[in-house]
């Protein structure tokens, strides 16, 4: 094949998988060789052919094909240059959460005797589908995104740690899966750990049940970046603890980057240790707010587009997907798991997806949505917060302190559940619609110029939808 017809491929290529993928996992490419039905590409690192493999190995045979070459298999090599000594043919690496690619010997980071421990501790895998671009741009998680983008060019930065929190289904485990991806592409020599507070925990006893303790803190306090899911696992754990302290220091006294995730905010979590709560605070805490209603529309769009190429011909009527994101708030698994099963039924049976298939083939999943809160749960948990009692909020006085939380939970009840404004009345002491109208709008002209309303709101929909 000449450089032509390579360069021809490479062309094609852009229209399809798009100028970022191309620039980022295509451009590097180098055709070593095409015999036998076999094209042999050199790569940078191990990960880099096994995701490139992956990813975009039907798409280079397709336009290969196309071209009038036979090829039926594709093979990835490391470069010369990058191929340790003791390798010699295609590299085919999984893809891991520890990389474990040869660190120029210039400057190694880690002794020999760590480096052979790497394959004991993969670390947790890495999804591939957990990427920047898979990733859904909003209002509630537009911080959290830009500063995972941060870390993950790989540079300095002035926060150490990111902290990410939220609840369940907000986008923490992807935004990290998505940073430590961009670190593997952009710096495949950096030793990257993922894994979560559960994994950490184990391998912390896994060591000191085999006398390996050693090697376990030479390991980890050896490494660039350090990434910890669900922090809160350790809560209470003192050994654990104590472990994580230590080695959250020496990371951080070598300036190398760490970031955790949790399901809620540092000082929230109970039975951490307050110097640990204390560290984690240091760097840049972000909160993953719920989704809302344009969020969870362009996470919907974002999906059915993919689900449009994976099913071709099948069609979804207009105002579909509105109408899910109106009405699945709970979180972004189970809404887009429901569009998964609506696609995946309307295959099977051979329909046009409509409001009344939806209905029918979500029935369950929409009741659970509707079920999932009521106005009394709300109206509770609300005096609570504010630490009123629920008969003030539902009877008639209107003090400050008293009226307030109760627009709060009116407001609350407009946006969380489908009750009318007229029963949400009944629901706060027969009081009317226009009552309910005017609470709502104070609230909502209130939200831009009051911060601490905003967390006070941020917080109620955690704990009611968590």
């Amino acid at each position: 094949m000449t450089n032509d017809t390579w360069a021809q491929i490479r062309e094609g290529l852009i229209s399809r998988i798009g100028k970022n993928n191309f620039t980022t996992w295509i451009e590097p490419l180098r055709l070593a060789e095409l015999a036998d039905g076999v094209a042999r590409f050199d790569v940078p690192t191990n990960f880099f052919g096994d995701w490139v493999s992956r990813n975009f190995a039907e798409h280079i045979l397709r336009h290969l094909n196309e071209q009038g070459l036979s090829v039926g298999r594709l093979e990835f090599a490391l470069t010369r240059a990058a191929r340790p000594a003791a390798v010699d043919g295609p590299v085919r690496a999984p893809v891991r959460a520890l990389s474990d690619e040869s660190r120029p010997a210039a400057a190694p980071r880690a002794s020999a005797r760590t480096r052979a421990n790497d394959e004991d501790l993969p670390g947790s895998a890495l999804d591939p589908k957990l990427t920047f671009d898979t990733f859904v741009v909003g209002k509630p998680n537009e911080l959290a995104h830009a500063a995972a983008r941060r870390v993950a060019e790989g540079g300095p930065v002035s926060f150490n740690p990111l902290f990410l929190y939220g609840g369940v289904g907000l986008g923490k485990t992807h935004l990290m899966h998505a940073i430590a991806h961009e670190l593997h592409a952009r710096h495949p020599e950096m030793r990257v750990v993922y894994l979560s507070a559960e994994q950490f925990m184990y391998r912390f006893i896994q060591a000191l049940r085999d006398k390996q303790i050693m090697d376990f803190k030479e390991l980890f306090r050896s490494v660039d970046v350090l990434m910890v899911d669900d922090v809160q696992f350790i809560a209470g754990k003192d050994s654990t603890q104590e472990e994580f302290f230590h080695t959250f220091n020496a990371l951080i006294d070598q300036s190398r980057q760490i970031v955790i995730s949790a399901d809620r905010a540092p000082s929230e979590i109970k039975d951490l240790e307050d110097r640990i709560k204390s560290r984690l605070q240091s760097g840049l805490v972000v909160d993953l707010h719920p989704t809302d209603y344009e969020l969870r529309l362009g996470i919907l769009q974002s999906k059915a587009e993919y689900y449009r190429q994976q099913y071709r011909g099948l069609v979804i009527a207009s105002g579909v997907l509105e109408f899910l994101a109106h009405r699945i708030t709970t979180n972004v698994r189970v809404l887009e798991g429901a569009l998964t099963r609506l696609f995946a039924f309307a295959s099977l049976v051979g329909r046009e997806i409509t409001l009344d298939l939806t209905q029918d083939c979500l029935s369950d999943i929409l009741r659970a949505s509707d079920r999932r809160l009521t106005i009394e749960e709300i109206q509770r948990k609300v005096a609570e917060h504010y630490n009123i009692r629920l008969a003030d909020m539902i009877g008639p006085k209107r003090v400050r302190n008293i009226a307030r939380p109760r627009q709060v939970a009116m407001y609350l009840a407009k946006q969380l559940t489908l009750r009318s404004l007229p029963e949400i009345g009944r629901r706060f002491g027969g009081r009317d619609h226009t009552t309910i109208m005017h609470g709502v709008r104070k609230i909502e002209e209130l939200m831009s110029t009051d911060s601490q309303l905003n967390d006070d709101l941020t917080l109620l929909r955690r704990l009611l939808q968590g």
